[in-house]
This record gives structure tokens, C-alpha cells and sequence, in this order.
């Protein structure tokens, strides 16, 4: 909690139409005083009382290089209520001023590029900037084949986007999905892989055996949960003593439009929230917290969790009683007759 007067100054601070399109612009790059200049059009010497201000705050670190120094939003070091105020602030800009200083930034950054080693100009910047054939998609095939997760499931796994990329590397890989359509697109995208196998069903109820797999795959599944504390013990009862969870759903969050738009039944889930609910289960939770942010408004917050099943002997809670009305599990679930259990060859990246 903060006092009136500190309130009164953190809000004064982001009463000023320059400190707002200066903060825009580091929440984006890290840029140089001189830079700042260019791209705002204010004096040289207003920029430096203005970052001076919101370095103090703590909305700003900042970064020696020779005889400049370079500005960034540091959000993970803001005082919580320079955050929190933040935050709510930049969700809602939408200006044509900022606009023409984020298309007078990319020159700006072009003409650094351009007067410098490539690597020299962006250096403790290289995720910010693109470089041919340096992707986050790359990034992660090249990881994947590191990996070695014996028998997966994919709960809610969609047309198998990301089955296509893990069960390669897997003995055995069960898609759950409780769309028929969607499962059937996944099957056409995945015929190629003999160690696929599908299931059509509820996420509260699978039909496989207690203990019969090393990991539970939850990619953006948990907001559409009936009763979240019951997917997560059924998951815990599916999973191997050792065996993981790696668990990835929205940050709980205010928008009720877009939650209702994908039909999602929770806005999202706190970290302190999703890992009581991992540990009631049973679960060791190894991590449990906010792992990214999106770049597009309303700018959701992402949380990763990894939990295991504890190697030792240990008696399952008992999962909680279902809602009255809660979906049961289909009347037509079918697990789809498994192939050959050897894992194929990963095919090479288009």
C-alpha cells in the first residue's frame, strides 16, 4: 500500500503527455537519450529531466555504453505501485502521436543498425530485433530434440499443432480434445506419426489407466475447466510417480468480453491460485508464475507452472465431488485403437 502524497506523484508523473510518450517508446526498445530526441522532437535537455523523474520512480533502468546511455521500462524492478498504475495505463492508449513515434523509432533503430556491426548496435537487445533465420520457432525445434518424453498427454490438444512438434520425440502420444471435428483434424495431421493415438472426451474424466503416463501436456485448457481442482486431481491420478505437468494458461485478468468470446468459464488463474490448486491435488509444483506477456493488446499475462507426481509412495486425495451439471464424460469416448508404440523419426523442419 502506498501513502496519499506518493499516490498523488505517481500519478503526477504520468500526468505529463511527454513522460507517457517517452515511457510508450522504452516499453518497446531500449533507447538512447540523443535517440529520444530524434524521434520526439523535445529538447535534448527536457528528455533528461524526464527520464531523471522516471528513473528515480522507478519505471526506468538504465545502461551504459561508452559515452551514451540507454533507457528501458524495467517492470520486473518497478515498485508494485508504479506497476500496477502503469499497467492500467498502457492497456488503454490508442493515439496517433504514438503512433508516429513508434514508425519514427524503427528509422531511428534502422539508421543505429546501419551505422554499426549489426551485433554491436543491438547487443543486450538481440530478442527485440529480427535476424534472418533467428525465430522463436527455430529457437524451439532445435530444443525439442534434446528432449525424450515417453508416454504424453495432450490434454485439449486442438488439430495437433503442437503434437505434430512433441511426439516425435515421444513413445506414445494421446491427443484429447472433446471436439469430434477437432479430432478429426488432427488426425489428418498427424496420420503420418504411428505412435499418435486420440481420444475424444472430457478432460475431467480420461479413459487411461491410473498411472499410465510420464507426462500431462495443459497448453491453454484450464480456463474452459467445469471444475479446475478436478482436471488437475484427474491429471495427477493419470501421471506416473515422477512424472510432470507442464501447465500453461492466461493470468487472471479483468476482460469479460474476450472471456466470453472464446467461451472461456474463468478469467484466468493467479499464480498463488493455480499452484494451491496443483499442490491440493498432490502435486510438487517446481515453478509456478508469470512466464510472458503479450505484445498485443490487452496485453495478457501469460502463467507457466511445472508440477510432478512425488517419486514415493504416496495416496492420491480424493478428487473433489463434480458440480451438479457439470459435462460428464461422452457417451461416445473412444480411444482410437493404437499403432505401432516405436517413436518415428522426427521429419526435418520446413
Amino acid at each position: 500500500m502506498t501513502d496519499l502524497a506518493d499516490t498523488t506523484t505517481l500519478l503526477g508523473l504520468l500526468a505529463d503527455a511527454t513522460r507517457m510518450r517517452l515511457l510508450v517508446l522504452l516499453g518497446a526498445q531500449e533507447l538512447s537519450v540523443a535517440e529520444l530526441t530524434r524521434i520526439t522532437a523535445v529538447p535534448q535537455s527536457r528528455v533528461s529531466t524526464h527520464l531523471g523523474k522516471l528513473k528515480d520512480a522507478g519505471f526506468l533502468r538504465d545502461r551504459k555504453v561508452g559515452t551514451s546511455t540507454f533507457y528501458r521500462v524495467d517492470e520486473a524492478r518497478m515498485p508494485a505501485a508504479a506497476r500496477i498504475a502503469w499497467q492500467a495505463v498502457v492497456q488503454e492508449l490508442d493515439d496517433a502521436v504514438l503512433a508516429d513515434d513508434a514508425e519514427r523509432c524503427d528509422e531511428v533503430l534502422q539508421a543505429r543498425i546501419s551505422a554499426s556491426h549489426w551485433p554491436d548496435a543491438v547487443a543486450g537487445q538481440m530478442e527485440h530485433h529480427y535476424s534472418p533465420g533467428r525465430t522463436w520457432e527455430a529457437t524451439a525445434r532445435a530444443f525439442v530434440g534434446l528432449i525424450d518424453l515417453g508416454d504424453v498427454l495432450d490434454v485439449g490438444s486442438g488439430d495437433g499443432v503442437i503434437a505434430q512438434l512433441l511426439a516425435p520425440r515421444a513413445n506414445r502420444y494421446v491427443c484429447l480434445d472433446r471436439s469430434a471435428k477437432v479430432i478429426d483434424a488432427a488426425r489428418a495431421r498427424l496420420d503420418h506419426l504411428a505412435n499418435v493415438e486420440f481420444l475424444c472426451g472430457d478432460m475431467h474424466e480420461v479413459a487411461l489407466p491410473e498411472r499410465s503416463v510420464d507426462h500431462v501436456l495443459s497448453f491453454s485448457v484450464l480456463t474452459y475447466a467445469d471444475d479446475p481442482a478436478r482436471c488437475v486431481a484427474e491429471w495427477f491420478r493419470l501421471l506416473r510417480p515422477g512424472g510432470r505437468l507442464v501447465l500453461v494458461t492466461l493470468d487472471e485478468h479483468h476482460h469479460h468480453e474476450i472471456a466470453d468470446a472464446y467461451e472461456h468459464l474463468h478469467r484466468g488463474f493467479a499464480p498463488a491460485r493455480l499452484q494451491a490448486l496443483l499442490e491440493d491435488a498432490g502435486f510438487t509444483v517446481d515453478r509456478c508464475e508469470v512466464a510472458a506477456r503479450e505484445r498485443k493488446k490487452p496485453y495478457f499475462d501469460v502463467v507457466c507452472a511445472f508440477a510432478s507426481r512425488p517419486a514415493g509412495p504416496r495416496t492420491q486425495p480424493s478428487p473433489p465431488t463434480r458440480r451438479q451439471g457439470a459435462t460428464g464424460r461422452s457417451q461416445d469416448e473412444v480411444l482410437c485403437a493404437p499403432r505401432r508404440a516405436s517413436r518415428p523419426r522426427a521429419p526435418e523442419p520446413t
